[in-house]
């Protein structure tokens, strides 16, 4: 038990110092032996957990998606808003979701898979609107799988001008303008008149998510 745990601390220590490196140099100019240095283990060690750098970078972009889904919302709509939101937060502070979002976007990570952040999050957009759908919360020209590119899309720009302007420092903002600017083709006034689309909603989803966790550890009561 003590090994696997072990086993477990030193693949995050890796994935850790791979983030860190790729965050800063790209996948291209990002190096093993970097990896190693910043990561302090053996090349062993590191070489057990991930047989090469894409695997290292494949790691990196399957950690930002380890995280508990926003809470469940009666409103759909505004269940998409918090998913969105809450992503722009865990980028602003989270450096793995950087890095994720840094390799997703690498142009020059030439024989690197990049299309699964982009895929998975058009498919959990595309879930929630169709479920928005059934629920009567969208204008009825909406069709889901369209939408859900259209916001993928959007806010990969958004996030890029972000980067490049201020590393991230407005991303906040620019997520809730582009939401607003969006938001009324795709759902009924009515919906629109309730949702919560202000910069703080990442910081809020995130704090009730780590509450949620905390009772979660907790031992049963009696």
């Amino acid at each position: 038990m003590v090994k696997q745990e072990r086993a477990i601390q030193t693949r995050k220590t890796i994935l850790s110092a791979a983030a860190r490196v790729f965050e800063g140099r790209g996948y291209k100019a990002a190096t093993i032996s970097e990896i190693l240095t910043a990561a302090g283990v053996t090349k062993g060690a590191l070489y057990f957990h991930f047989p090469s750098k894409e695997h290292l970078a494949q790691g990196v972009l399957h950690e930002q998606d380890q995280w508990l889904p926003v809470p469940e919302r009666a409103c759909k709509i505004q269940e998409l808003v918090d998913t969105v939101m809450l992503h722009a937060y865990r980028l602003q502070t989270d450096p793995m979701v950087r890095a994720g979002v840094r390799l997703s976007l690498d142009q020059q990570a030439h024989g690197l898979d990049r299309s699964g952040p982009f895929t998975r999050w058009a498919e959990i957009l595309r879930d929630l609107l169709e479920e928005a759908r059934s629920q009567g919360e969208l204008l009825p020209n909406v069709v889901p799988a369209e939408t859900a590119d259209v916001l993928v899309g959007s806010f990969a720009g958004i996030q890029a001008m972000s980067q490049a302007v201020c590393e991230y420092q407005d991303l906040l903002r620019r997520s809730s303008h582009l939401l607003r600017h969006l938001l009324p083709s795709v759902a009924v006034p009515s919906v629109l008149a309730s949702l919560d689309s202000s910069e703080s909603r990442g910081e809020t989803i995130s704090t009730e998510l780590r509450t949620l966790m905390s009772q979660e550890r907790e031992p049963a009561a009696g």
